[in-house]
């Protein structure tokens, strides 16, 4: 049996940098953190274990000084809510997610009409279309058919959402509206563009894929989906200890990739796991 590490897993630069800087905040002062830091619950734990308390970003109360604005970003609103209740914020949104911001932000300016492609419940939607509460959000084909005439679409995507559906939904929206503007523009972060070409490689070579991250990821639940489409055995897992022996029967070649923000810690614990198997 060989087991094949795709060339492109695990932990973004956004994600590392979100840890290091609430670990930071949480070592100097008690802090809350508005959400999951990121989801992941090998670091809530973490977080847990140095005090951070949990919160709420919308609207929420918190008992402390400093409040932690998480990985997948926040709305100005928001931002302003916290800052008037005089609380000092450490935010942590990833860049790629703010510049999704700034991509959305631009295009209500030259007067197009919001449209996030993505998941309407995710915190990071849900941060894009705050400041727009006219924003349109459409995760589906049936969702783009059944979106209402506007004369100027401005279309942006969350920013782990695989590109190829988000591409489509795009063509949907053009066809559903021949006499409208629909302007898109790419904000799909390149770690997701890359993992996503990454799993391909596997699945081409590999009967198994092992895809390691929080099943409240959604670009780890993308990585299983795309397996599964692609006709692999895939299997997600949190821990080396979600693994189980006979999802390996039979296969030679096994694929191992991770989502975005899990830790290299756990890839390295999997890893050895499945060569114990292996063996």
């Amino acid at each position: 049996m060989k087991i094949h590490l795709a060339t492109h897993h695990g932990m973004c630069f956004g994600v590392r940098d979100a840890l290091r800087a609430a670990h930071d905040a949480a070592m100097r002062e008690p802090v809350t953190l508005l959400g999951q830091l990121v989801h992941n619950p090998v670091v809530d734990r973490h977080m847990r274990s140095l005090g951070a308390r949990p919160g709420a970003l919308d609207g929420g109360r918190a008992d402390t000084r400093r409040v932690v604005i998480t990985a997948h970003g926040a709305s100005e609103k928001d931002r302003l809510h916290w800052r008037e209740a005089g609380h000092l914020i450490t935010d942590t949104t990833c860049p790629l997610v703010r510049k999704a911001h700034e991509a959305l932000a631009m295009l209500v300016r030259e007067g197009c009409h919001p449209v996030v492609i993505g998941q309407a419940n995710h915190v990071e939607v849900r941060g894009l279309t705050g400041d727009f509460p006219g924003a349109f959000v459409i995760e589906t084909g049936a969702d783009a058919a059944a979106l209402p005439f506007r004369e100027r679409y401005g279309i942006v995507s969350q920013t782990t959402q695989p590109l190829e559906r988000v591409l489509a939904l795009v063509e949907v929206v053009k066809r559903r509206h021949p006499g409208a503007q629909a302007r898109f523009m790419d904000t799909v972060c390149r770690p997701t563009k890359l993992r996503q070409e990454a799993l391909e490689d596997l699945c081409v070579r590999c009967e198994v894929v092992i895809v390691i991250g929080g099943r409240a990821s959604n670009n780890t639940r993308q990585l299983l989906e795309k397996a599964l489409r692609l006709g692999v055995r895939a299997h997600l897992v949190e821990t080396a200890a979600d693994l189980l022996p006979e999802w390996l029967r039979g296969a030679e070649n096994i694929g191992v990739t991770a989502g975005t923000s899990t830790l290299d810690e756990t890839v390295r614990a999997v890893m050895d796991r499945l060569q114990t198997l292996a063996c």
